[in-house]
């Protein structure tokens, strides 16, 4: 069996803009801030003192750090990581130093003196650039996983067979509609195949929802309907590729496959203020044999939305009135801010 070679993954700075990334800011230097109390504190009761005098300076910089990174973010994206690093931390110092001089003009008793300030900006910016460098590549490895599961889990041998008899049929009765069903799995396969790592248009996704079920029309016929409901749909929003079609490819071989009757596949995408909403809803049928299937695909898109979008992103599932549903939210991102 031959190996994937995996790509190495690339250096890469956080979306400063993104909720879970500034949080995660937040929390990382407040804690510093504390452990430095806890050190140069003489005496239990004397941290407190340290911290609000270390918090004077430390908050000032650290919301003004953010304001400037979540306007610069685009910018910053763009550069070379080591010219990104050196700038982030060129802006942190300079930072440092016009708040600490303001902070001195407003306190009398100001015993931080500016090389510790800038000591401790130094430090903090350090420590979270490798953090994030860090907690990058420790994902890389889950993403190459899920990119491997996704290819084997998506690429069912029943799914190919049944299409490719579909096809054969067609052959001789209807040669143009062969043609185009094997050029829908072309395109299928092919994204299938590709690097899932950079983020796509939602009306690309919804286009390869659009192949993969008119194949499984041609198989399923009647039992097969399906409602769209994306006329609030943003186009131009971007999403990880193979998100909602393999929740989609699940709809159909949990809902639809083992009833006889026809059953409906309800897919519905809409913006809300700065979130898109993907809701995919299918006949729930009890489960003819023990399938994990369903369970490996919703956690692995988990994964790649927590990967994209760390905590701004959320997947559920639920069954109510004999329906399964998945609801996808995801940040609005347009195509042009990813330029």
């Amino acid at each position: 069996m031959t190996s994937m070679k995996k790509t190495p993954t690339p250096h890469a700075l956080p979306d400063f803009r993104n909720l879970g990334v500034l949080m995660r800011v937040l929390l990382g230097v407040s804690g510093m801030e504390i452990a430095a109390a806890v050190i140069r504190a003489a005496s239990w009761p004397a941290i407190l003192d340290e911290l609000f005098g270390m918090a004077a300076y430390a908050q000032p910089i650290l919301l003004l750090s953010l304001a400037v990174l979540v306007v610069l973010s685009d910018w910053l994206r763009r550069l070379p990581y080591a010219a990104a690093a050196g700038a982030i931390m060129a802006l942190e110092l300079l930072i440092a130093a016009f708040i600490y001089r303001f902070v001195q003009n407003l306190l009398i008793d100001a015993d931080v003196s500016l090389w510790r300030c800038l000591l401790f900006t130094a430090l903090a910016s350090g420590v979270l650039l490798i953090y994030f460098e860090v907690r990058g590549r420790a994902w890389s490895p889950a993403l190459t996983e899920a990119r491997l599961q996704a290819l084997q889990a998506r690429i069912r041998p029943h799914f190919l067979f049944n299409s490719m008899t579909a096809v054969l049929s067609l052959i001789r009765t209807d040669p143009r509609r062969a043609e185009s069903v094997l050029e829908d799995m072309a395109d299928l396969f092919r994204v299938m195949l590709s690097d899932t790592r950079q983020l796509s248009s939602l009306a690309r996704e919804i286009d390869l929802c659009r192949q993969y079920l008119d194949i499984e029309q041609l198989r399923l016929s009647e039992r097969l309907n399906v409602q769209w409901k994306i006329e609030n749909m943003p186009a131009d929003a971007l999403i990880p590729p193979l998100v909602l079609q393999p929740l989609i490819e699940n709809a159909v071989y949990h809902g639809i496959e083992p009833r006889i009757a026809p059953g409906t596949i309800v897919i519905e995408v809409y913006r809300k203020e700065r979130q898109v909403h993907a809701v995919i809803r299918n006949p729930h049928n009890e489960p003819r044999t023990p399938h994990g299937g369903n369970r490996i695909a919703l956690e692995n898109i988990r994964e790649r939305l927590a990967l994209h979008f760390d905590a701004e992103a959320s997947l559920t599932a639920r069954i109510e009135d004999g329906i399964y549903e998945v609801h996808i939210v995801i940040p609005y991102r347009r195509e042009a801010a990813a330029d």
